[in-house]
């Protein structure tokens, strides 16, 4: 069930991805539906949280940046289930609350990157999401975007037609791979170059 706040901003946005992107899904029948699920993406643009999001048919928790929490998005952004995270001066508050969230049965997008990408390539994966795999302990599901970049690319205000699609890779068991157990920065770091690798091959 969505309420009525989140089902406006879904129901907007994927109308959009569908008539004026031409979004094409493949392999949606890899996506887990049910249960509390780590989502991993490259990040190429403002546009993946709410088209990653439009992939599910129930609500999931996005990662915002703090500046963007200002006027009337400080009251819009956490009724589309956005947590703020400061990318100047990251703390552990933002990585529990999304354990938290996780150890609480929603899914959870998370972009290992950490930025937009400038170019297009993938960036190196930050240690902090395999921290929060680590702890949180749920399945993890990779996801590929491509053409959000040309849609609205970083540092532009203006938004161009161009074809999107989205490729969801087959979902990763951390602890059968015999990468659950490490509790220090090294095993964190190593998990979180498996999940960019899982996203990188899609």
């Amino acid at each position: 069930m969505m309420r009525w706040i989140y089902w406006s901003g879904w129901m907007l946005f994927r109308s959009a991805f569908r008539s004026l992107f031409k979004l094409r899904v493949k392999h949606k029948e890899r996506l887990l539906t049910e249960g509390p699920v780590l989502v991993v993406s490259n990040h190429e643009s403002f546009l993946d949280p709410p088209l990653i999001g439009t992939l599910y048919d129930d609500e999931m928790v996005f990662l915002a940046r703090k500046t963007l929490f200002r006027g009337v998005t400080k009251w819009l952004y956490p009724q589309w289930n956005a947590v703020p995270v400061d990318q100047e001066k990251p703390d552990m508050s933002s990585l529990k609350a999304i354990i938290r969230e996780l150890k609480n049965g929603n899914r959870v997008l998370v972009f290992p990157e950490g930025a937009r990408t400038l170019d297009g390539e993938l960036g190196e994966a930050q240690p902090g999401v395999g921290l929060i795999a680590a702890k949180a302990g749920v399945p993890v599901q990779p996801i590929r975007i491509r053409g959000a970049r040309e849609a609205l690319p970083r540092g532009s205000g203006r938004m161009r037609l161009a074809r999107i699609e989205v490729t969801v890779g087959p979902p990763i068991d951390l602890k059968a791979e015999g990468l659950a157990g490490g509790k220090d920065k090294d095993a964190y770091k190593k998990i979180a170059d498996r999940l960019m690798a899982a996203i990188a091959e899609l």
